[in-house]
């Protein structure tokens, strides 16, 4: 089986260098053969799903739409996703659906869908990434982890996408 790593992050672009870094973390799941899967939205996710799709890698989409129509009338794109899982949810609904898909999810710029996303993941103890210096909640998990005062699980943190995935592969489990 391959594994699967979620990358949760900002419906908009907040900065070039968020776009790069989403688009490379997509690019390196790819690259270590795991599925990807998104929101199905825009922003960095979508970045990231366009960089699995670079490397030919299979990327998969969790809309909060019931269907088609309703999914294009929230103004989420279908390209590059290779499928797209109509839940009919809502966007926070659709969180839950999203992070249990996965085995890893990665944490990419955002705000408080993001954080929604990882916190959910936290509280489902999967193995989490936090890419460094995309911005937005990523940037300030360590904090809210302290600030709420919670029994650290092991976050992994990174500024390079390589080292990211590898260092999360190495810790998903069957």
């Amino acid at each position: 089986m391959k594994p699967v790593i979620g990358v949760m992050g900002s419906a908009t672009s907040p900065s070039k260098k968020a776009d790069e870094l989403a688009f490379q973390i997509g690019r390196e799941i790819a690259i270590a053969g795991a599925i990807l899967v998104t929101g199905a939205t825009t922003g960095l996710p979508l970045k990231a799903a366009e960089g699995a799709r670079s490397e030919k890698g299979l990327v998969i989409g969790v809309s909060p739409a019931t269907n088609k129509k309703e999914h294009d009338e929230f103004g989420l794109p279908l390209a590059p996703h290779d499928f797209i899982l109509y839940t009919g949810f809502g966007f926070k609904g659709r969180n839950i659906l999203n992070v249990r898909a996965c085995d890893a999810v990665i944490t990419v710029g955002g705000a408080l869908g993001t954080l929604n996303e990882f916190t959910i993941a936290y509280d489902e103890k999967k193995v989490l990434g936090v890419l460094v210096g995309s911005g937005g909640v990523s940037d300030h998990i360590e904090e809210v982890l302290d600030f709420c005062q919670r029994s650290k699980l092991p976050v992994i943190s990174s500024s390079c996408p390589r080292e990211l995935v590898t260092k999360l592969l190495s810790k998903v489990t069957y």
